[in-house]
């Protein structure tokens, strides 16, 4: 059996002296599982254990003789959120020692948990094994419980009301460090994670592949085991990718940070907006749901006296009018350093009934952990060092 390929990007730069030549590590499909790990550490650097594919592990636990079922025991224990060898307890000694040689167990630290005292939503702020911090979202509904996952180190889209590009991008994720969010809070919470958003920090589409395998995995009946309708993916518009991800013909919902109804002001607000206009970005839209009949969000950030006029509700309805859509309008979650502000709750619904009123599906999103920082728009790298 071959060992696959792995490949690791971003995460490796701090690790292993952000040289060109290393800036990438990957395993062909010649090598031998049993030397896993022993160049890795000559290079300081070991696969985080949450990274490792199925094929992968199977090929390893079979070139160091243990036996097969074992590969099942280990993937049990990452679902249930482990970060320490010596957790794996039906596991004989000497093959946690071996695990431990070859893989890195500790590739995401809790540093900080943040519960709200308004509702039942907690901020879980994690260090990754480069040093970089993250920000994921325990939500829970009446439909059941949801994680809101990061994607990337900071980002990269720089949209004037988000947090998240205040301190800049630092890398992108890699499929293993989402994996471990979605297991960290299960465990903390003791409960079954049944809907996954992938609307924290970063660009989901910026970081395609990982963001895809992670997706699979999750959807995996032997993992989270997550149906795929009940996960979502949002992207503040890279038109090439939603073309891409309709191809995939996933039963995943996706949701457009929209945000404005012309291309005027939403370039003020995105600088995305510049490189695709909305000419684009909605043909690529009802491409989508033709191709995939799934339906898309447009989630729009209200914000007072820059975009929620009766005007821009009148173009937001032309401008999706005819299309299988939902609007889902978001008050504005305020931000330090940001002159946005939230409109009054008579403007908010004023807005929405104008956008009922002329034929389409529209609800305001329920706030949740806005006093932890918690809400949309509100993650950031501010605990990073």
């Amino acid at each position: 059996m071959t060992a696959g390929v792995l490949r690791r990007t971003e995460r490796n730069n701090c690790r292993m002296n952000g040289t060109a030549a290393q800036d990438t590590l990957k395993r062909d499909d010649t090598a031998d599982p049993r030397t896993w790990g022993r160049q890795d550490v000559e290079m300081n650097y070991k696969p985080y254990i949450y990274d490792v594919s199925l094929p992968e592990l199977t090929a390893w636990v079979e070139a160091h003789d243990f036996e097969p079922y074992r590969v099942r025991q280990i993937r049990s224990w990452l679902w249930k959120g482990v970060s320490d060898s010596s957790e794996l307890t039906n596991i004989p000694e000497n093959m946690r020692k071996r695990l431990e040689e070859h893989f890195d167990f500790d590739g995401l630290k809790l540093v900080q948990r943040i519960p709200s005292e308004l509702d039942s939503t907690t901020k879980y702020v994690s260090q990754l094994a480069d040093g970089s911090v993250i920000e994921t979202v325990y939500m829970k509904y009446r439909q059941g419980t949801s994680v809101c996952v990061s994607t990337q180190v900071g980002c990269k889209m720089g949209c004037d009301f988000c947090a998240s590009s205040k301190a800049g991008f630092g890398r992108n994720l890699t499929t293993g460090e989402m994996l471990a969010q979605v297991a960290l809070v299960a465990r903390d919470q003791d409960r079954r994670i049944d809907h996954l958003v992938l609307m924290g920090m970063g660009e989901p589409f910026d970081n395609y592949e990982n963001v895809l395998r992670f997706i699979k995995t999750a959807n995996d009946p032997k993992g989270f085991n997550i149906g795929m309708r009940r996960m979502t993916i949002s992207t503040c518009g890279l038109v090439p990718e939603i073309n891409r991800f309709a191809e995939e013909q996933l039963q995943v919902t996706l949701a457009i940070s929209l945000h404005a109804p012309n291309d005027a002001l939403r370039q003020k607000l995105m600088p995305i907006a510049k490189r695709y206009d909305l000419r684009s970005l909605i043909k690529a839209c009802r491409d989508y749901t033709l191709k995939t009949k799934r339906r898309i969000t447009f989630e729009y950030n209200l914000i007072a006296g820059v975009n929620d006029r009766d005007e821009h509700a009148y173009e937001l309805i032309q401008l999706l009018k005819g299309m299988l859509a939902h609007v889902n309008i978001i008050p504005m979650n305020e931000i330090d350093d940001s002159p946005y502000k939230r409109p009054a709750a008579d403007r908010v619904n004023r807005f929405l009934n104008l956008l009922e009123d002329g034929g389409l599906n529209a609800t305001v999103r329920r706030e949740l952990g806005a006093d932890i920082d918690a809400a949309c728009g509100q993650l950031r790298r501010r605990y990073e060092a």
